[in-house]
């Protein structure tokens, strides 16, 4: 599992919200209507962030340290963003995989007949039967 924890700059915007930049990350940027927002949004961000630099072969920096990152104004202040590289991966990865199955053939024939496609189908099933555990 790989963990990590970058802190974070959230600056209080002029129009309401918070917009994020990450000292560790220069392209890393973004913002939200409130601070629970924002906070998702930097998981999103960071990895973005992370993945693009990973792809391109960049290194990943490791993060600063908290109490080393300057402040500009008052209005700004530090957050740690936890990200898993792992989950994030999981979550965004759409690769597509070959399942066999088998049904009744008379199923498959109404299917094939009402142009039912069968991996949406399977799809729709089974995350509907995740969400609901």
């Amino acid at each position: 599992m790989r963990q990590y924890f970058y802190p974070a700059i959230f600056h209080t915007a002029e129009e309401g919200g918070f917009w994020v930049s990450f000292p560790d990350l220069p392209e890393c940027l973004t913002e939200g209507d409130s601070a629970e927002d924002a906070y998702q949004m930097a998981i999103e961000a960071l990895g973005l962030a992370l993945t693009d630099r990973s792809c391109n072969q960049e290194p990943i920096p490791v993060p600063s340290a908290p109490n080393q990152i300057p402040l500009e104004d008052t209005d700004s202040h530090i957050v740690i963003i936890q990200f898993d590289m792992e989950a994030y991966q999981k979550k965004h990865n759409s690769r597509a995989v070959k399942k066999t199955l088998s049904i009744p053939e008379w199923l498959n024939e109404e299917a094939i007949a009402l142009g039912i496609n069968f991996s949406q189908v399977l799809q729709e099933a089974l995350l509907t039967k995740i969400h609901s555990r």
